[in-house]
């Protein structure tokens, strides 16, 4: 769990608030409170943690809260990377009661979303205790969210495999195929990469491995190796190149895995299977 992530750059932030907007506003916005409240009407509200877990999001929620309209303060009680419990509060918001109601479930919904794959990424950190193995992610991340997703890992402890497919080389199996073998993709990729572009290359076996170390990468993912075959991989390879376990990597598996001395292990679950964190946001009148 991390208390101090680098930062989201803001206009991410507010890009990513305003499609949300977009679809939840429409061209009318929200009339039910047009209807039912008056224009200057004010109210004060606290988001509160209905479940423990570590936030995530603050910065979405806030953004949600001051880009809907004037007349809204905001004040939180915590920081992202905070860890919560029951009845803490997160946010408190306070102002124009239409524009509050209006931003509710945009904030509501980073917040959650964003703290339960933060929570989700500090239990499966919980379990390499003890081991010098890192919890990364991988590209299956929502479409649209994959900066805060990613920002949400590192604010539950994890770490940012690559962000995207132009910042780094990873030769996968598919790769391989195409290019006639490990040691033909990685001279191709070497040849095209130069010095200063990182290039990790997948293997599904051991054989596999040793060409690949033959071929002198320095990151190699093992691909849905079991717990004998990772042990075996990290003691061929000896520390010469930086080792990656990935695939079928649930909690149940993830301290025997990082016990194996793996370097690093890349998991889709804590982007793709998080459980969004019980947050709620309660008003009251100013």
């Amino acid at each position: 769990m991390s208390a101090h992530p680098a930062a989201l750059p803001r206009h991410v932030i507010e890009r990513t608030v305003q499609t949300a907007f977009a679809e939840d506003l429409g061209e009318a916005g929200d009339i039910t409170s047009q209807a039912t409240i008056g224009p200057d009407a004010t109210a004060v509200a606290r988001i509160n943690a209905r479940s423990a877990g570590v936030i995530c999001g603050l910065d979405c929620a806030i953004a949600a809260f001051s880009l809907i309209g004037l007349g809204l303060e905001t004040m939180p009680f915590v920081a992202d990377g905070a860890a919560v419990s029951v009845g803490d509060a997160i946010l408190e918001v306070r102002g124009n009661a239409r524009n509050l109601l209006a931003a509710e479930r945009t904030a509501l919904n980073f917040l959650t979303h964003l703290s339960g794959v933060a929570t989700l990424t500090h239990s499966f950190v919980l379990q390499t205790e003890g081991t010098e193995a890192h919890i990364c992610c991988t590209r299956k991340t929502t479409p649209g969210l994959r900066a805060l997703e990613k920002y949400a890992v590192r604010c539950g402890g994890g770490h940012n495999h690559r962000f995207a497919l132009n910042d780094a080389i990873l030769i996968k199996d598919n790769h391989i195929a195409v290019a006639g073998g490990v040691a033909q993709a990685i001279a191709a990729a070497k040849a095209f990469a130069g010095h200063l572009v990182a290039i990790e290359v997948e293997v599904d076996t051991l054989g596999q491995l040793e060409e690949a170390l033959a071929s002198g990468v320095t990151a190699i993912l093992l691909d849905n190796m079991d717990e004998d075959a990772l042990a075996q991989a990290v003691a061929i390879t000896a520390g010469r190149a930086k080792l990656e376990a990935s695939g079928n990597v649930t909690l149940e598996r993830i301290a025997a895995i990082a016990r194996t001395g793996v370097d690093y292990i890349s998991t889709s679950r804590i982007t793709t299977a998080s459980t969004p964190l019980d947050l709620g946001l309660d008003i009251s009148i100013d």
